[in-house]
């Protein structure tokens, strides 16, 4: 559904005709294969989601024995927010957590060659993975593991030296800016049950490979909040490792307790699911949202909306190409309306003449407005 009505935004058409990386290399291909359109651009995102569903649902049969309560944790994770965009959103988040719920399932699974292996391979692909060469170094150090220590520190130096690391600017406090992203990535009832999770475990050295994942990458970003604004989404991946831990030590707490000691329990998990589920549907069902925000501008998804139906109404006046903001001719390229000097769009011009005003509307409200003039060129 979101497919269908999501335009191509600013940030995935700059990944697309920007600089070489792995993930453009297979949007690119399924572009190549399915023509360009909505659903080839972000088809590999969601194949990159039903794996990751999969291999979350196979890691967890380690840590959570009851196959009920196997089933709630997938419906979480498919219902978190932050999964739920990393689906439908062209950026490196989703390939992130796929490649860190691979490596878990591969590290559990496979022989310690072919874990050596793709961690070196993840090197190519992408920049976000460093943060899991310093997670696993840690790892290992706790493991007394030489070896595998050495291997990760050594790919974490590749990589903050290909990559590198932004860090700049003097303390300024965005660390609660970075728990509020979280908690809007997570919910806040999630998010400060993943947080009490690891830190019980802390305490308790119930620590291990899901723990230093989650947990240092985690302690990374707010270290980094301290003097820049972190760019959270980097980081989420790393955290929704930490779902079979808290469905483990959940599913204990609850089986523990007494039944009538239990009802507190029930009332935090429906609680949670009841807001996971406004938060899917808000997603969903977005458009209808414009019909309660005044300044439609300030829609979450606003700035995913408007260029698709912009490019079609233009294409069917004869249109093929307007002189028009940088943001929004990258996205009208991509549907066919290139730049020139010809035709000059002018954008939420509501007063435009009616001959060559443009509109665009959701559910009967309109969102967008701008007119096309002439331009001579001598």
């Amino acid at each position: 559904m979101q497919t269908v009505e999501l335009s191509a935004s600013y940030y995935e058409v700059s990944l697309l005709y920007g600089e070489f990386s792995f993930l453009q290399s297979i949007v690119k291909a399924s572009i190549y294969f399915f023509g360009q359109n909505d659903f080839a651009l972000r088809l590999p995102m969601i194949t990159l989601h039903i794996l990751s569903t999969i291999l979350m649902y196979l890691i967890s049969k380690k840590y959570v024995k009851i196959q009920r309560n196997r089933i709630w944790l997938i419906l979480i994770f498919v219902l978190l927010p932050g999964v739920i965009s990393s689906a439908i959103i062209v950026d490196e988040a989703g390939l992130i957590l796929f490649g860190l719920l691979l490596f878990v399932y591969a590290y559990e699974n496979y022989s310690s060659k072919f874990i050596y292996f793709l961690l070196g391979s993840y090197l190519f692909v992408s920049s976000g993975f460093v943060y899991l060469f310093l997670s696993l170094a840690v790892y290992s150090l706790y493991k007394k593991d030489n070896v595998f220590f050495i291997y990760n520190l050594v790919l974490f130096s590749l990589s903050f030296l290909f990559y590198g690391i932004d860090v700049h600017g003097s303390p300024s406090g965005h660390i609660l800016d970075s728990i509020g992203i979280y908690a809007a990535i997570f919910t806040p009832i999630i998010f400060v049950y993943i947080f009490y999770v690891l830190y019980k475990r802390y305490l308790t050295k119930d620590i291990e490979l899901l723990w230093f994942m989650s947990s240092v990458a985690f302690i990374v970003s707010l270290l980094l909040s301290f003097r820049q604004r972190v760019n959270i989404e980097e980081f989420a991946p790393y955290l929704i490792l930490a779902l079979p831990l808290i469905a483990q030590t959940f599913e204990h707490s609850y089986r523990v307790r007494l039944n009538k000691f239990r009802k507190s329990y029930r009332v935090i998990f429906i609680v949670s699911l009841a807001l996971l589920l406004i938060n899917s549907s808000a997603v969903l069902f977005n458009q209808y949202l414009y019909h309660i925000i005044e300044n439609p501008e300030k829609h979450f998804s606003y700035k995913m909306h408007v260029a698709k139906e912009l490019a079609s109404e233009l294409k069917n006046r004869g249109i093929f190409c307007v002189s028009t903001d940088m943001r929004m001719s990258k996205r009208l390229k991509f549907y066919g309306v290139t730049k020139c000097n010809n035709n000059k769009l002018e954008e939420n011009a509501f007063d435009s003449l009616k001959d060559n005003s443009v509109t665009i509307s959701y559910k009967n409200r309109v969102v967008y407005s701008a007119f096309v003039t002439k331009v001579n060129i001598n």
